[in-house]
């Protein structure tokens, strides 16, 4: 899997990864991409709850696609185990998940920035930026969904 995104990458593909903790793939430093080549960038967050979201968001020609799955992308789990992807079709749904990634990826109290360096750099709010912390406003967010 790592070879095949580090593929990706250098043909040009925006890569944005949400992690949980640890990431095996270790980003390309920037002044080391070659040409047309895109950073992946990896986010991790560790928060009070032992909950990810499998979401899997896939853009092509301005359509996006979608699937859900129970398994992360650990060997273990892709060469070991039956492990399934089913495909989002529910508008409903797609957005939900979708507000949900976007929640995540905008988490700047617990997400930290895998990077080439390995430096697991904080994530901070931008002066006058609320804070967001993903697990607190996920949970927030799927509330008014019962309501």
């Amino acid at each position: 899997m790592i070879r095949e995104l580090l593929k990706a990458s250098k043909a040009g593909v925006d890569i944005r990864l949400l992690v949980r903790g640890f990431c095996c793939l270790s980003p390309t430093p920037e002044d080391e991409l070659e040409e047309g080549e895109k950073p992946i960038k990896i986010t991790s967050i560790v928060d009070r709850y032992l909950e990810h979201g499998r979401i899997y968001l896939f853009h092509h020609g301005g359509k996006e696609k979608m699937y859900m799955g129970s398994a992360d992308w650990m060997t273990r789990n892709l060469d070991r185990r039956i492990e399934v992807l089913t495909p989002i079709l529910d508008p409903d749904v797609f957005q939900e998940l979708y507000d949900i990634l976007q929640i995540q990826l905008n988490d700047n109290v617990k997400a930290r920035i895998l990077d080439a360096a390995d430096s697991n750099t904080k994530v901070s709010p931008i002066a006058g930026e609320a804070e967001v912390r993903s697990q607190y406003a996920i949970y927030d967010y799927l509330k008014t969904k019962i309501n």
